[in-house]
């Protein structure tokens, strides 16, 4: 299955380090990030789950749930977050999601449908691919979708930054520019008209060109 921007993130049910959940209903109408990983006690995913950790305070601030999935059992994501406490001086502390039967890997496109098997044998380089990181919505729709190598440990500042976007856009008719923080100024969507952008920002902007109107970030 190919995913694809603004799709409804397909539903599953699975077994997590915290119980079994049905998908939409642990997401219960809020943003999500689901992050994936090819196998538990891998080094690149050790430092990203204690990042993801010390980062949850902000991401709770955001009002955005965390979830990770590793192609391994239940049991073995409770001995790795041991080791993650130990290394990375931060206990895991949201749910990790066991997809022994790849099913969730395959559903969401980052194994091929026809994998045969479990997760029984599989290593990290023919799980390779379970290397994402999916921005659901409220409305359970996919807003993002990334792809690491397992070489190249993902940065979730960055997933922040996008999710503060993201929610900034939602509220207010407005797109933010490259390399854009919170705070800094942003850009009037091309649909809104100069008449309607007079009601809409009366402060008004730099027209540095008809479709690039720079303004002060909304409140």
């Amino acid at each position: 299955m190919t995913l694809q921007l603004n799709q409804i993130a397909p539903d599953f049910s699975a077994q997590t380090t915290e119980g079994p959940i049905n998908f939409h209903e642990w997401a219960d109408g809020k943003w999500v990030v689901l992050f994936s990983h090819p196998k538990d006690f891998t080094p690149v995913c050790t430092t990203e789950l204690g990042a993801v950790a010390r980062l949850k305070p902000e991401f709770d601030k955001r009002g955005a749930k965390v979830i990770g999935l590793s192609v391994d059992p239940v049991d073995n994501h409770a001995r790795w977050a041991a080791d993650i406490l130990e290394t990375q001086g931060s206990a895991v502390n949201f749910p990790m999601i066991g997809d022994t039967d790849l099913a969730v890997s395959k559903l969401y496109g980052m194994l091929p449908a026809d994998t045969a098997g479990t997760s029984e044998g599989r290593t990290a380089a023919t799980n390779a691919t379970v290397r994402n990181v999916f921005i659901i919505g409220p409305d359970k729709t996919i807003k993002l979708i990334l792809v690491y190598p397992m070489s190249t440990g993902r940065n979730f500042d960055e997933i922040l930054r996008v999710i503060d976007s993201m929610q900034l856009t939602a509220r207010h008719k407005v797109a933010t520019p490259a390399d854009w923080k919170h705070g800094g100024d942003v850009i009037i969507v091309p649909a809104v008209s100069d008449e309607d952008a007079k009601t809409l920002f009366p402060n008004g902007w730099d027209a540095q060109k008809p479709y690039l109107r720079v303004v002060k970030q909304p409140g």
